[in-house]
This record gives structure tokens, sequence and C-alpha cells, in this order.
């Protein structure tokens, strides 16, 4: 399948979080690299995906915003 997004890693499936008709899947990109994506629980029982699996995380972001602390 192709993908409008550049922006593609690899990371493992660490925890998946089920709550209502939504879900959290939290995955690592690296040792200190961490990232997670909401979806429907629809979307994942689609396509499939469970804590330990290798996924490819596609990224495309809308807006992406800096704040200087």
């Amino acid at each position: 399948m192709k993908y409008g997004a550049r922006n593609q890693l690899i990371g493992k499936v660490t925890k998946v979080v089920k709550d209502g008709i939504m879900c959290q899947v939290d995955f690592d990109i690296s040792d200190n690299a961490k990232m997670s994506s909401v979806m429907t629980k629809e979307s994942l029982e689609a396509i499939g995906v469970k804590k330990g699996d290798k996924v490819r995380v596609i990224v495309k972001a809308v807006n992406v915003l800096i704040v200087k602390e």
C-alpha cells in the first residue's frame, strides 16, 4: 500500500488500552523515543495490532506546534 505521508518509523507495540469505543496504542521507536496512536476499537481490530507486534508508524500531521519554555 502506498501512503502520502513521508515520515515513516518502525516501532514495537508496548501497550494497548481500550476505553469505550476508542483505544490507545503505545509503541517504542527506540530506547528513548516513544509514541502513541488513538483510534477506534473497530480500526484496531481491522488491522489486528496487539502488544509485542512490530509496526510501521506513519506520521502525517496537519499542525506541529513549537512552544518555547
